[in-house]
């Protein structure tokens, strides 16, 4: 591991001073410490910012939800208004990682989290997020696991993250303070497909940092759940997840908000799905036929052509539990 610096804030000025000189923000550290034990990351200052004040759960005014930055994930999972208005969050916390990193990492480390890619993780391999200009090993390698939706030729690593998805879905957005006072950015324009730049994965600026995020209110009753397939049950990530959130009134779909994990660089939103449903009454047709639309436009890769039918039978299982016609 290389040298570093250590400081530890106990308010948001101090954390956003140390920011501003180049500092590292860190708080349950369960995947930087593990990047930084591989020297794929080599920050020069760790700025702790576990003491600061934010680990609440609140709900806004418009009658959404907040949620701190530095709320641990077993913490969200199993708060009563989290669980009460979105258990959608709470079930795709639950099947993330293991409970002893539930038990530490947060809500704001989650969704900045890096790729799971065995190719970035590996410094003797070519990778482009990890250093520009150097190539996609995984490309031409073995990309059982990789991305289908939003690739590039630069890169074609997943979003590892299970809430991202549900947050996705929901319409989620991360609110971050900076240098430049607060803003808000929809989670949809937060999380960056590789592009031409891979390396930069979140539209932060230098020195902010995030604060919470909040979910729109959407309308009740709403019914909602998250699905995950991978290789075991538990501490590992997903191949494929669809996150869905149905509003059914009067025997017809009125809103429809779903997303897939595991196939997209970024937490990939469905919107030919949603606009399949939405005025359509439940059924088995329909979930079937809407779930067809999952995987417009995906280019599989060597390995894991399988993916394509794979997302598809679980977008339309899930449809099928939130719908309420399994």
């Amino acid at each position: 591991m290389h040298p570093f610096s250590y400081i530890k804030v106990s308010d948001i000025a101090g954390a956003l001073a140390a920011g501003r000189r180049g500092g590292r923000y860190i708080a349950g550290g369960t995947m930087l410490v593990d990047l930084m034990r591989e020297s794929v990351e080599r920050p020069s200052t760790l700025v702790d910012i576990s003491a600061l004040p934010l680990r609440d759960v609140t709900a806004t005014a418009r009658g959404g939800l907040r949620i701190g930055a530095l709320v641990r994930m077993a913490e969200a999972a199993a708060h009563p208004k989290v669980r009460a208005t979105y258990p959608i969050i709470s079930q795709a916390l639950e099947l993330s990682a293991s409970p002893q990193l539930r038990n530490m990492a947060t809500i704001g480390g989650n969704i900045m989290q890096r790729t799971r890619c065995a190719y970035f993780r590996d410094v003797t391999a070519a990778c482009n997020k990890r250093e520009p200009g150097s190539g996609c090993a995984a490309l031409g390698g073995f990309n059982r696991t990789h991305a289908i939706l939003g690739a590039s030729d630069h890169c074609v690593a997943t979003h590892p993250s299970d809430v991202a998805v549900a947050f996705a879905a929901l319409e989620a957005s991360v609110h971050l303070l900076g240098p430049d006072g607060q803003r808000s950015v929809a989670l949809a324009d937060f999380l960056l497909p590789p592009g031409s730049t891979p390396q930069r994965e979140q539209s932060v600026r230098p020195g902010e940092l995030i604060t919470a995020v909040e979910i729109p209110a959407l309308p009740r009753p709403l019914r909602s759940g998250y699905l995950k397939v991978s290789d075991r049950q538990s501490y590992q990530f997903a191949l494929t997840s669809a996150a869905v959130a149905l509003h059914v009134r009067g025997g017809v779909i009125r809103e429809a908000k779903v997303a897939a994990g595991g196939v997209g660089t970024v937490p990939w939103k469905l919107p030919a799905v949603e606009r399949r449903l939405i005025g359509e009454r439940p059924s088995e047709a329909l979930w079937a036929e809407a779930a067809q639309q999952a995987a417009a436009g995906a280019r599989p890769l060597t390995h894991n052509k399988f993916k394509i039918a794979l997302l598809k039978r679980t977008v339309e299982r899930q449809l099928r539990i939130v719908g309420g016609t399994a």
